[in-house]
């Protein structure tokens, strides 16, 4: 599921800072990046067995590469996703979550919006 008009999608900002900022908010820097996109994930446990949420928030590099550490990131619109054990995580529209999670989920991407928003490129 998109996560929409969180404010955090369209911001620009070099690939060290913003990885210290998600990673001081809970945000891990997935291993599958490459040489033009990271991917960092938060993740919310579930009182449902074998279920956890995530809350995914990507970018692509608009300079530099992502490997060397001189890019500069674009974030795009997050998504929260549920992971089915053993499957892996689904981010489809036809995902249901709850309002409560949804809430939860977007307060803290803005919580870390205004950190990120500070280290923007102008």
């Amino acid at each position: 599921m998109k996560l929409e008009g969180t404010g955090i999608e369209g911001l620009v900002v070099d690939l060290q800072p913003l990885t210290q900022i998600m990673e001081s908010n809970g945000f891990i820097l997935g291993g599958s990046w490459d040489y033009e996109r990271v991917t960092y994930d938060y993740k919310i446990d579930a009182p449902e067995k074998n279920v956890t949420y995530y809350i995914r928030i990507q970018g692509y590099a608009v300079e530099g590469d992502v490997d060397r550490g001189n890019a500069v990131i674009q974030l795009v619109t997050p998504l929260l996703g549920k992971h089915y054990y053993p499957h892996g995580v689904e981010y489809g529209e036809q995902e249901e979550f709850t309002s409560s999670l949804i809430e939860r989920a977007t307060k803290a991407i803005k919580n870390l919006k205004e950190s990120v928003a500070q280290h923007q490129n102008s």
